[in-house]
């Protein structure tokens, strides 16, 4: 019976060589293969590419709408605040003017009242 031969160095060197030459083949193949649908992937791939661009302009359109409807219901807001607030302004000095002229109207009451009895105590007095 033989016994097992090991390989030499050159051996495995051969031996890699044909290995990576036939990876390299395998390699050209699939390009060739490749290169015959490139135009009909890259077609595609654009294709694809104008579909998601378009999507993406659509998606930033509908913010910048909502966006600016926000902005304005807002302002709208705001502006119905401080419309509010001056008709509260408004409605706290017409109540201040009238409580003022309340309390002028008391105090002229009170100083005919108080000048009637001072008249009749003189009276009483004579």
């Amino acid at each position: 019976m033989r016994g097992f031969k090991e390989l030499s160095f050159s051996d495995r060197l051969k031996a890699a060589a044909e290995a990576k030459q036939a990876q390299l083949e395998k390699a050209r193949q699939k390009a060739l293969e490749n290169q015959a649908g490139l135009p009909e992937r890259l077609a595609a791939r654009a294709a694809l590419a104008a579909e998601r661009d378009k999507r993406q302009a659509e998606r930033k359109a509908a913010k910048l709408a909502d966006a600016e409807r926000l902005a304005k219901e807002r302002a709208a807001a705001e502006i119905a605040r401080v419309e509010a607030e001056k008709q509260a302004a408004v409605t706290r000095a017409a109540e201040k003017a009238e409580a003022a002229a309340r309390q002028a109207a008391l105090e002229i009451e009170r100083k005919a009242a108080r000048d009637a009895r001072y008249a009749a105590r003189k009276k009483r007095q004579k």
